[in-house]
């Protein structure tokens, strides 16, 4: 199937998640992207009519744009392949696995790829073990400066650099209020990128990787989705072995986690030119300030050619 043959593709964008609005803004530009080159595309904003919907007109393909939980945590893919619907992404079972970065870091480790120590602590242990004994015991072990986060999300909602150990408690009672599982890993001096990985039909491959240089100095929310505060060079400003050694990383961490179309994994490249793995995220923006769009311009690809190419993967993918 080319893309002319494309009859009906359905962009999913919107949802419930705290990235509601952000998953609008990628969802648009997915949607201009495909009809700019003659695709007829259907935008929906899932609701209780969604699946019904999709059983009666059958699209050739469904993209799902939802950023969060209800778009990146297996759960609206599983559906899809109930309903035997073709989309664009990762599958269910490994949205999951991306999904829940602990399990992520340790699949990354054991591809060989880098991650920070850290530990993950659920809510309830936190509570229950006394949060005074529990921050002391995490201080000990994991000595400031440390990153604390949710154990699943994204956008950087309910990230805190902690540099100081009286900032540990407000952390984790910000990081709580996203998720009931929170991480505490180590803090990584370097180079911070991300790097896209594309598969249109000849294997996962790493695209220039996108180096963040945020005005605040933490890549959190405002800085990823407000135009002016962050500077990105793409490709980053990295040594031709660093460069590989990252793209290499990415590759592999998409592979162990068995990611599929599209992905962009996180890391931090520090003096040695080592890249440290952070996340990785099975629906990376697609918005004007997004990194993936970023890094598919640099490398010369047109973006309604590749989102195009990546609906057509994904009927293959289903045949």
């Amino acid at each position: 199937m080319n893309s002319s043959a494309l009859r009906n593709v359905t962009v999913l964008a919107g949802g419930i998640s705290h990235e509601r609005d952000v998953s609008l803004r990628s969802g648009r530009r997915v949607v201009d992207s495909l009809t700019s080159h003659g695709i007829a595309v259907e935008l929906r904003d899932p609701d209780a009519t969604l699946l019904a919907h999709l059983t009666e007109t059958r699209p050739d393909v469904v993209w799902p744009v939802l950023h969060g939980a209800s778009g990146e945590d297996g759960a609206l893919r599983g559906l899809l392949e109930a309903l035997d619907i073709p989309f664009v992404g990762s599958t269910s079972a490994a949205a999951r696995l991306a999904w829940d970065k602990p399990t992520a870091k340790e699949l990354a480790r054991r591809a060989g790829v880098s991650t920070p120590r850290g530990l993950t602590l659920s809510h309830d242990a936190f509570r229950e073990l006394g949060a005074a004994g529990v921050l002391a015991a995490i201080a000990d072990e994991h000595p400031v400066p440390v990153v604390v986060k949710p154990a699943r999300g994204g956008s950087a909602q309910g990230v805190t650099v902690v540099e100081t150990a009286d900032g540990l408690p407000r952390a984790m009672v910000d990081a709580y209020t996203y998720c009931d599982d929170v991480i505490v890993e180590q803090k990584i001096t370097g180079t911070e990128i991300a790097v896209g990985v594309i598969d249109t039909g000849d294997g996962p491959t790493a695209l220039p990787a996108v180096e963040i240089v945020p005005r605040s100095g933490i890549y959190g929310f405002d800085a990823r989705y407000n135009a002016g505060e962050t500077t990105f060079f793409t490709p980053a400003r990295l040594s031709d072995e660093a460069a590989a050694s990252a793209a290499q990383a990415a590759v592999a961490v998409h592979e162990a986690l068995g990611l599929r179309h599209l992905s962009r994994v996180d890391l931090i490249v520090d003096a040695t030119g080592k890249a440290w793995f952070l996340e990785v995220n099975v629906l990376p923006g697609l918005t004007e300030t997004s990194l993936v769009p970023m890094a598919l311009d640099a490398a010369g690809y047109e973006l309604g050619l590749v989102y195009a190419a990546l609906a057509e993967k994904a009927v293959r993918d289903h045949q």
